[in-house]
């Protein structure tokens, strides 16, 4: 029925990352995120074992469920196959900003 938040905090010791390592992959494919420690993180505070997500800058856009999807796609795809699909992932993070322009004429 909703959400009291709209931040999330992701572990991902499960699946082999830092917090670190996903920020510069989705920072290469123009996905702005913060790696963040997460409860008794076992990495130091500048590598960290979580990523933090928010959603203000996105729904300030207009972007609604379809365009979350997309976009919890490209994190998915960016944690596991980056090498494979930043490039494809690039261009799809241009086009969707390009349909929702933060300032229009």
């Amino acid at each position: 029925g909703g959400t009291d938040n709209h931040l999330m905090l992701l572990d991902l010791r499960s699946v082999g990352i830092t917090g670190a390592e996903l920020e510069a992959r989705l920072d290469e494919v123009h996905i702005t995120a913060n790696k963040n420690a997460i409860l008794n993180d076992p990495q130091p505070s500048s590598i960290t074992s979580g990523m933090r997500l928010g959603t203000p800058a996105v729904t300030s856009r207009g972007f609604k469920e379809a365009e979350m999807r997309d976009i919890a796609r490209f994190i998915k795809e960016a944690t596991f196959d980056f090498d494979a699909t930043k490039d494809r992932i690039t261009e799809e993070v241009i086009a969707l900003c390009e349909r929702f322009p933060i300032y229009t004429k």
